[in-house]
């Protein structure tokens, strides 16, 4: 049998093995719970019309039904994330997918907008906690080289889950109606909770840091029977007070707010563009059906930029390479005021937004998972999403407060650039402060010999 060392750190041996099958399947388990995710996101939008005709409702009395969603979203990440820093990421992201599915498959039962608000928060709430625990476990698993690509891969699923979200209902609407649609969106959450409670491991790290049982029977199915695992140790410590006093301590303040401007600015484009950009482009002239073409511009360059943009954090500076995703998608922006007759070059700049905006909003999800250490990961990873679901709130409104202004195309798209200017120097200054630390770190190891606590 062979023997490695009698102490290892937890990121040094998942960098000292292959990666092995569980973290593959962890990867592809956390995929499905965000592709779940995805799909109930989309699939609300293609039931409204149906509601709204079915129910009789004008078009004010069914905007809450999309704010009490994101109001539950908000609400559980607040949440769920320190109790998965509490309790662990598995029986949390348990919890919050068996919560999401329950109340999904429930909602389809409402029998007047009111009932069917209050089921869409608490949707809302399950959801809120599963996304950014699925983000955390899957950092947790995997090699600090490869980390960001993996995470953003995995995070693929929610654009996956949303497009199959809108092929499902608008090909099932007519057949099983709209509480048919939220019976599968609440179907297949449940269906998936068993599998998880099986096949998904509880994170290495906190395990390790909270001195569980079952670490090592974890790194022996990464590791292979054949070798002799080591006693691992993880280099951060348990810090005292709440998972949520700790963002704001020393050493994490900055971040913590810096993160939460790039989260909150994102966000806010993100939601401004899904929700009002077909009719912004509409009024500018295109067909409804040529709008929708155009839009879906933007949910490619997202997918293929939170691909190529993890891979890019992988290898290279990862503030950096989010800071000029942003600039540039400040760039295309822009470029869709000025050139929205010109259905090629309008193309670009869509699918040039996507990939800047969409691309770097999953990109950060990525290095929020990897600023904080595994004492409150979660919770930093929470409530980072919760401040951007506050942007998301204030995008959708935005949108119709600026069309009301009767303002040109060309202004409301350089107005709309400003967000993610601010999104790339929070950024560029969250880097700067890691490239001090770094540097403070080394000439403390320098002159000491030892490794600085945190």
């Amino acid at each position: 049998m062979e023997t490695l060392m009698s102490t290892m750190n937890v990121q040094q041996f998942l960098e000292q093995h292959p990666f092995s099958a569980l973290q593959k399947r962890l990867l592809v388990l956390c995929f499905l719970v965000v592709a779940i995710d995805g799909f109930d996101t989309a699939s609300i939008g293609f039931i409204a019309p149906v509601l709204r005709s079915e129910w009789h409702l004008s078009a004010m009395a069914l905007a809450p039904l999309f704010g009490a969603g994101l109001f539950g979203l908000m609400t559980g990440a607040l949440l769920f994330g320190p109790l998965a820093d509490r309790y662990g990421r598995k029986p949390v992201l348990l919890a919050s997918v068996g919560f999401f599915g329950l109340t999904c498959l429930l909602s389809s039962f409402a029998g007047d907008l009111g009932m069917l608000l209050a089921l869409r928060f608490l949707t809302g709430l399950g959801l809120g906690g599963a996304m950014p625990t699925a983000v955390t476990l899957t950092s947790e698993y995997c090699p600090q080289s490869r980390r960001s690509g993996l995470v953003t891969l995995m995070f693929c699923g929610f654009t996956i889950g949303s497009a199959l979200g809108g092929l499902v209902a608008a090909q099932l609407l007519d057949a099983v109606g709209w509480r048919g649609i939220l019976v599968i969106g609440g179907a297949a959450p449940l269906v998936l909770l068993p599998i998880l409670a099986v096949a998904l491991p509880e994170s290495l790290r906190w395990l390790v840091l909270r001195g569980r049982d079952g670490a090592s029977a974890i790194a022996t199915h990464i590791a292979g029977a054949a070798v002799q695992v080591p006693r691992l140790v993880v280099d951060d410590i348990k810090l005292p007070g709440s998972p949520v006093a700790q963002l704001f301590r020393a050493g994490l303040l900055g971040g913590t707010l810096l993160l939460w401007t790039t989260f909150f600015m994102s966000l806010l484009i993100i939601y401004l563009l899904s929700s009002w950009l077909p009719t912004l482009l509409h009024n500018a002239g295109h067909k409804l059906s040529e709008a929708s073409f155009i839009s879906s511009a933007f949910q490619i360059g997202g997918t293929i930029g939170a691909v190529m943009l993890g891979r890019w954090m992988d290898r290279f500076r990862p503030h950096r390479v989010l800071a000029v995703a942003y600039l540039v998608a400040a760039l295309c922006i822009a470029a869709v005021g000025i050139f929205i007759d010109n259905v090629p070059l309008l193309v670009l700049a869509v699918f040039g937004v996507g990939f800047g905006v969409s691309g770097s909003q999953v990109g950060a999800n990525a290095l929020s998972a990897a600023f904080y250490p595994t004492a409150n990961r979660a919770t930093g990873v929470s409530w980072a999403n919760a401040v951007g679901r506050s942007g998301s709130v204030v995008g959708s409104m935005a949108g119709g407060s600026l069309l009301a202004a009767q303002l040109s195309n060309q202004t409301i798209f350089l107005l709309l650039a400003v967000p993610s200017v601010l999104a790339a120097l929070a950024l560029m200054q969250m880097g700067r402060r890691q490239d001090r630390r770094a540097a403070s770190a080394f000439v403390h190891i320098d002159s000491t010999g030892e490794t600085p606590t945190p």
